[in-house]
């Protein structure tokens, strides 16, 4: 479904944009969690929160931080050498020596399914060089991705160590994040995991305490945590059809119902709406821009049937110039689409400038990548 009002002002002006997006609206939900939120994963909506962005305690769903760094660090095939230190750490653990040596992608996978802090520290010794020195690339992550109300000082979530919080909202944010990253979706999304063992005859079987793999058809994975501090939390994912949410709980007695109930909720009030794709401006007036004002980027956002009739957007383009008409000093960048739901700010993609030869080659050659694709069985994303 696309909508599309064209709104052509030939000045040069883009309006000031003074609004906090995504847009977020309260479902009739009701949890258990204290702290709760359930976001969107491509446009960041939030649908439900409660009190999501209250800081708290967050226990093992702090090793989501921990693992997505890991993975960045591009040494997933690297040996680590497990130390006094990491078999020391109290709480839930994969039973490692001291000594021993395993792959660090074996001890991510025993991190996100088996919650072991051992693992947690041998991680964050390998990948900061230090406890301390991993605790400040969690903090520098978390300000990178917009983690304003959260404050790392361990790598597994006890609560041995002060000024360690973080919000409902800002772990959807991490969640939102680590989701885009291929290998973070399949460690997370994993019902067990294999791993060698040089001290015994039997391999390390580690299966996920993630009960919502087998509780919920559409979960697509997670992170369980539970402190006495704590109490439970929990963050989970889950796609059906074209919508992937997250849910993040905090302080939650019944969250497996929780996210159950929030995902259920969103999957049957909304639907993820292409508002924009990577096509042509339709009906620009400037004959100077027919068939040349291009967007390069689809706009998607979750909608309910009612609000898919609030949505407007408007096309922003700059004035042609009279040197550009022989091709000269033409910018990029010639404009913007801004989205507006029920006369709110929702997003905006930029407008580039496009010569028609070019945007028919690109068609042109999409369409037959496509078919050739489809005539060989295949889909052309691989």
């Amino acid at each position: 479904m696309r909508f599309k009002k064209t709104s052509y002002i030939s000045v040069i002006i883009l309006a000031i944009w003074i609004a906090s997006f995504p847009r977020h609206v309260g479902a009739e939900v009701t949890v258990s969690a204290h702290h709760a939120v359930l976001m969107e994963q491509i446009s960041g909506r939030v649908l439900f929160e409660k009190n999501a962005h209250e800081k708290g305690k967050i226990a093992s769903i702090t090793k989501i931080m921990t693992a997505i760094l890991a993975i960045e660090s591009g040494k997933m095939d690297k040996q680590v050498t497990i130390s006094d230190k990491a078999i020391g750490t109290e709480g839930s653990t994969l039973y490692l020596k001291n000594g021993q040596k395993m792959k660090l992608r074996d001890l991510v996978y025993g991190l996100m399914l088996r919650s072991g802090n051992d693992a947690a520290v041998a991680i964050a010794e390998y990948v900061g060089g230090s406890m301390e020195g991993f605790v400040w690339l969690m903090n520098q992550k978390a300000q990178e991705i917009g983690m304003e109300n959260t404050h790392f000082s361990n790598p597994h979530g006890l609560d041995n160590t002060k000024d360690h919080y973080s919000t409902a909202y800002d772990m959807a944010l991490l969640t939102r994040y680590a989701m885009n990253n291929e290998e973070y979706r399949k460690i997370s999304s994993a019902k067990v995991h294999r791993a060698s063992n040089p001290f015994e005859k039997w391999d390390y079987s580690w299966k996920n305490k993630n009960k919502m793999l087998s509780l919920y058809k559409y979960s697509t994975g997670g992170k369980t945590g539970y402190t006495k501090l704590a109490k439970r939390t929990l963050v989970s994912t889950a796609q059906k059809g074209d919508m992937s949410l997250i849910a993040v709980t905090l302080n939650a007695p019944d969250d497996w119902d929780d996210h159950i109930t929030m995902f259920e909720t969103a999957f049957h009030n909304y639907d993820l709406v292409e508002i924009l794709d990577d096509d042509v401006v339709k009906k620009v007036k400037d004959s100077f821009y027919k068939n040349k004002a291009v967007l390069k980027n689809e706009f998607y956002y979750p909608l309910t049937s009612e609000e898919k009739k609030e949505i407007k957007v408007d096309y922003v383009l700059i004035q042609p110039q009279s040197k550009w008409k022989k091709g000269k000093n033409l910018p990029e960048k010639v404009g913007k689409a801004y989205i507006f739901l029920n006369g709110e700010p929702i997003g905006t993609r930029n407008i580039f400038f496009e010569p028609v030869s070019e945007t028919f080659g690109r068609h042109f050659f999409e369409s037959w990548r496509t078919l050739f694709f489809m005539i060989i069985g295949m889909n052309a994303d691989g």
